[in-house]
């Protein structure tokens, strides 16, 4: 490359006399002044994409370019045991694109930000740094401790003293024979060349150097004192932005759907499995940011944060190629990161620093005393592209003076991209394949189990809305009659999960019920999903990963990830899980789900509570479960408590509303939830490495109603917005702790009814339409002057010759009530016998 414009290190150089000795430097590199103690002057990368933004293409390619290189020099033997490991912050994004080089090899680097409950796997000090502690956080201990060649990516080689401190510290542990080093620029004086030759020599050990280009910087004496002086001579006239910016509501929230177990980067490793996801999905992320910009952007910036440097850098690179697509003359894609770097901004072509924003950290730093951060050289673009991941998606990036003020104040259009934060799980959450009750000892997903079904293949939904962790078993015979199935269950010859229920085919008279219901319940259903996603958000954050109880919870897990997106711009992860009364939930499920998200941040969702037997049934499989993961204490592990739309029953904290009203969504089967019948739990069909079963009723299909149940709800939305608020401001000032009033409920009535078994009592609208669809109902308790909730309720009792007794002093709004002594002889909805007192 070739320098057209001023070299932007004159400015120093005229100043303080310092000069660069080599070919091509002046290309890569400019100058300015630290505001640091120990060291004066600050070389600034032309092609790092750090503080200078830059063609992502450019900085990308001459990454990759240093890989080809390191390929070559370790031929294909030690290109394939080779690992690379990038130093935090600067060089986090070029150690990544090296690794992509070398190709096929497994990448990490150090970070500076803790992370709760990740052991640190080793560290290294940075003497001259302002922050000096390297963090090592490998997923996989095993990543580092291999024999073969080790590679080191910096952005620059000054001294080698880093260098040396981190083969030191690692070779002490898992001592290896080959290391290259790699930088953009080797800066090495003469001795510096020989302490890193002596050193090697010690060792004793092979260690490359492989750069761009190399040369020394000049530094005349009492630079360090003189150029101290200079940053508080020209201090007053930083242009700094620290100016509140535009309204923080126009900032637009731009979802990416990052590609599921993908991480973030190299803090805690990236295997070429990895590459080979995110790869596929970066054309349609760079479409989804190319469409999000405003009309007429033709100069776009790409900023990342701190050592999230890779995951933007592609992502600049994948909005680059969507805005060449058919554009003669695209838009100008520039890419840089935010810092922690402190340095003088002096407004002049021959200096490297032109311009700097200064804003609170906002990732929660454990680092306590480095709380400023910095964006250089952001002015002059007409939308700014701030790329940041979940960790650091908080208050504080949103508030006045955060870094989206900041940059409202220097661009016209700001929009925001989250990256979800990866969080290693390893050996404390994912299962052994071969030991179902102990933690295992391999730290990567359980390969033995499935990936998660997604529709069209399997359910009505979209694919990205929910992914089931299922079974498919659609082509398995397995509906029995419903008096077969009540006979067989109640005599002890069966459980229930064993078959299922012929599907109901509802009457017009019914399908029109289920319309009218729908329509006139939306708003109140909407109002209840937002409040009780917001209280999700509010206290589980934007790393919720929603978890629905297959197949009731699965609708109100997608309307929750609806509002999440139509309120947030969040994409929250959501999968169905099968969980069985008296059998626990889905151990494989657990599994799978631990090995790809921190089991921390998962929500489990469902529709409603009737007595909470689920949720017990929930709680004690999830401390089973964790215990056996080595999360006893709870700390990490699966959290029971779930969140629904109705808590009736009193049997939760995280609920939309305690009201027992009608969810449309009870009033039909499969037909409303995607086409999927409840879960099937037998031997012989779910072995021990299968997630429970499940069936998709392709045939179904002229009745599926799942999409006007999502749709009509979610075109609620906006008009709910306000009560949603009033709601949760509400709900968090409220003592919600479970009452189990519907349990006490429960019992009264099995005992006042002669029943004597609480499971064949089902309280709450949800329940009792469940019966009345499923199961063989002796009779309905309905509470006196119920309204138009109870319509299908009443008709569904009609058609199948269920007595509705109407009381008045019952907490639900009805109550399905199963006999105990079941017998065959009474008339159901088809004419055939089913049931008699």
């Amino acid at each position: 490359m070739s320098t057209t414009a001023p070299w932007t290190g004159q400015w120093v150089t005229d100043r303080l006399g310092v000069t660069l000795d080599g070919d091509g430097l002046a290309d890569l590199l400019g100058l300015a002044l630290r505001r640091n103690p120990k060291r004066a002057h600050l070389l600034v990368s032309q092609v790092l994409g750090k503080h200078v933004p830059q063609d992502p293409r450019t900085v990308y390619g001459c990454a990759v370019g240093l890989g080809e290189r390191v390929r070559d020099l370790l031929g294909e033997a030690g290109t394939r045991e080779a690992v690379v490991l990038g130093y935090a912050e600067t060089a986090t994004g070029l150690g990544h694109a090296v690794a992509d080089g070398i190709g096929g090899v497994p990448y990490l680097h150090s970070t500076r930000r803790a992370v709760p409950g990740v052991a640190a796997g080793g560290g290294f000090e940075e003497e001259h740094s302002h922050a000096t502690s390297h963090l090592l956080l490998p997923e996989r201990p095993a990543l580092l401790a291999g024999p073969g060649p080790l590679v080191l990516v910096d952005d620059e080689f000054s001294t080698g003293r880093t260098i040396r401190n981190t083969i030191a510290a690692l070779h002490a542990v898992h001592p290896r024979d080959h290391y290259v080093v790699v930088a953009l620029t080797d800066m090495r004086a003469a001795a510096d060349r020989e302490a890193l030759t002596a050193f090697a020599a010690a060792l004793p050990a092979r260690v490359d150097v492989v750069a761009l280009a190399a040369g020394t910087v000049g530094l005349p004496d009492g630079v360090l004192g003189r150029g101290q002086a200079l940053v508080a001579a020209h201090a007053a006239d930083d242009p700094a932005t620290t100016a509140t910016g535009g309204p923080l509501a126009d900032i637009r929230r731009v979802p990416l759907e990052w590609p599921a177990g993908v991480p973030d980067g190299g803090r805690h490793g990236f295997l070429p499995e990895h590459r080979t996801l995110l790869e596929a999905a970066l054309p349609a992320m760079g479409a989804r940011l190319a469409d999000a910009l405003p009309p007429g952007a033709e100069r776009v910036l790409v900023l990342g944060n701190e050592e999230l440097m890779y995951a933007p850098l592609r992502l600049a690179q994948a909005l680059q190629s969507a805005l060449e697509e058919g554009r003669r003359t695209p838009p100008a894609v520039r890419y840089s990161t935010t810092t922690r770097s402190p340095v003088l901004a002096v407004d002049d072509p021959g200096y490297a620093i032109r311009h700097r924003i200064a804003f609170p950290a906002h990732d929660d730093p454990t680092d306590a005393g480095s709380t400023d951060r910095y964006a250089y050289n952001v002015r002059g673009f007409d939308a700014v592209v701030c790329v940041v991941d979940s960790t650091g998606d908080t208050p504080a990036l949103h508030a006045p003076g955060g870094l989206l003020d900041r940059l409202a104040a220097a661009t016209d259009s700001v929009l925001l991209a989250v990256v979800p934060s990866y969080r290693p799980n390893g050996a404390r959450h994912a299962m052994s394949p071969t030991s179902p009750s102990g933690p295992t000892t391999e730290p990567h997903p359980p390969h033995d189990l499935a990936e998660p079904l997604r529709g069209p293949e399997f359910s009505s939904y979209p694919p990205e809305e929910v992914g089931w962790l299922l079974k498919d078993l659609s082509d398995v015979e397995l509906e029995a009659p419903t008096e077969e199935r009540e006979e067989a269950i109640q005599s002890g010859g069966a459980h229930y999960a064993e078959s299922l229920p012929v599907e109901y085919q509802p009457t017009p008279q019914y399908q029109e019920l289920f319309r009218s219901a729908l329509d006139a319940s939306a708003p109140r259903i909407a109002r209840a999903v937002g409040a009780v996603t917001e209280l999700v958000l509010a206290e589980r954050g934007p790393d919720a990963v929603l978890v629905s109880l297959a197949r009731a919870g699965t609708p109100v897990g997608v309307l929750m990830r609806r509002w999440a997106q139509h309120a947030h711009g969040l994409r929250l992860p959501h999968y169905a899980v099968s969980i069985v009364r008296g059998r626990g939930i889905d151990a494989n499920a657990l599994r799978w789900l631990a090995a790809h998200h921190d089991p921390a941040n998962a929500v489990f969702v469902d529709g409603w509570t009737g007595k909470g037997a689920i949720t017990r049934e929930l709680a004690a499989a999830l401390d089973e479960f964790n215990a056996a993961a080595g999360l006893a204490s709870g700390a990490g592990g699966f959290d029971p408590e779930i969140a629904v739309l109705a808590d009736p029953g009193g049997c939760v904290s995280t609920y939309g509303t305690r009201d027992d009203f009608l969810i449309p969504s009870a009033c039909l089967n499969s037909t409303v939830s995607g086409l999927i019948s409840r879960t099937v739990l037998r031997d012989g069909l779910i072995g021990p490495h299968d997630f429970h079963g499940a069936k998709f009723y392709r045939d179904l299909a002229g009745s599926d109603v799942s999409g006007l149940f999502l749709d009509t709800v979610c075109a609620a939305f906006d008009a709910v917005a306000d009560g949603v608020a009033e709601d949760v401001k509400s709900l968090r000032s409220q003592d919600r702790s479970p009452t189990w009033a519907g349990w006490a409920a429960v019992e009264r009535i099995s005992q006042e009814y002669g029943i004597g078994d609480v499971n064949l009592v089902k309280p709450g609208v949800g329940e009792t339409t469940r019966v009345l669809l499923r199961r063989v109902p002796w009779k309905i308790l309905a509470q006196r002057g119920a309204g138009a909730d109870l319509d299908h309720v009443r008709l569904l009792a009609a058609q199948r010759g269920v007595p509705v007794e109407e009381v008045g002093d019952l907490p639900y709004s009805c109550v399905g009530l199963i006999h105990p002594h079941f017998t065959r002889g009474a008339t159901g909805v088809d004419g055939k016998a089913v049931a008699a007192k």
